[in-house]
């Protein structure tokens, strides 16, 4: 009996995923996601990422196929043996960070993300920022165009292009990593640990007003946001075996 015989397929808007999932719901058959044992993704990362929040809480396992760019959470993409490949799929195990942003009318607005939580300048002047883990204050004061908060998961995305550090999947560590800092210049981020309440602060948000992000859900004018790891919540993600995230994370530190 197989682990997943009932297959739901999600596609990126490309000409080329569309069609691809059309062909493999002729050679599959199709089920409701409600239903399904398994959602098959076919796109790049925006659209794993996408159907990770999608499912977020359901517990359904998301296999992806690349039919994107760069790929990094997704599978390789082939037509046939579907159904052998899930059998034999590893799974990687993820939570989510949750971000509550207060904004200037004193509104809170909560989201999760899977990769990072930013927070970025709206302006030409830099952001002032004060920085407390679990409460206590540990940075008086960055000024930088930004700062973000990232996951193992999401650590080879923004966080690696910031200069922020690659973490193993299975590393119990958050990192916080500045972005452009100018003052401390030198201050190259920390290394925390996953269960660490991260709580920033915006200085003078009137004069250098800064937005807050988790993944795709941006809120402006922001005066503080808090960050912390939801454990309540898994992600599922299924790779061929000697492709999984944690091999492909190793490997980005080795330049592949």
């Amino acid at each position: 009996m197989r682990r997943f015989s009932k297959i739901a397929f999600v596609t990126s808007e490309t000409s080329e995923a569309r069609e691809a999932g059309a062909r493999l719901v002729a050679s599959y058959g199709e089920t409701a996601p409600g239903d399904a044992d398994v959602i098959v993704a076919l796109g790049g990362d925006g659209l794993m990422l996408q159907t990770l929040h999608r499912f977020m809480g359901t517990g359904t396992p998301i296999y992806g196929m690349n039919r994107g760019s760069v790929g990094f959470l997704m599978n390789e993409f082939a037509e046939d043996s579907l159904y052998d490949r899930l059998e034999k799929a590893e799974r990687s195990v993820v939570h989510p960070l949750l971000m509550v942003a207060i904004d200037s009318q004193g509104v809170a607005h909560t989201a999760r993300a899977i990769n990072e939580v930013s927070l970025l300048r709206q302006s030409y002047q830099a952001a002032k920022l004060r920085i407390l883990i679990d409460g206590k204050p540990r940075l008086a004061e960055l000024v930088a165009d930004g700062v973000l908060v990232a996951t193992p998961a999401g650590s080879t995305a923004y966080n690696l292009s910031a200069n922020g550090p690659i973490l193993p999947l299975d590393a119990p560590l958050l990192a916080l990593t500045p972005i452009s800092a100018f003052r401390p210049r030198r201050w190259r981020g920390a290394l925390l640990p996953d269960h660490a309440r991260i709580s920033i602060e915006v200085l003078e948000a009137e004069k250098r007003p800064v937005s807050a992000v988790a993944d795709h859900f941006e809120y402006r004018a922001v005066r503080r946001v808090d960050v912390a790891m939801d454990r309540t919540v898994d992600l599922v993600m299924l790779h061929d075996p000697g492709h999984s995230l944690e091999e492909r994370i190793l490997l980005e530190q080795f330049g592949y």
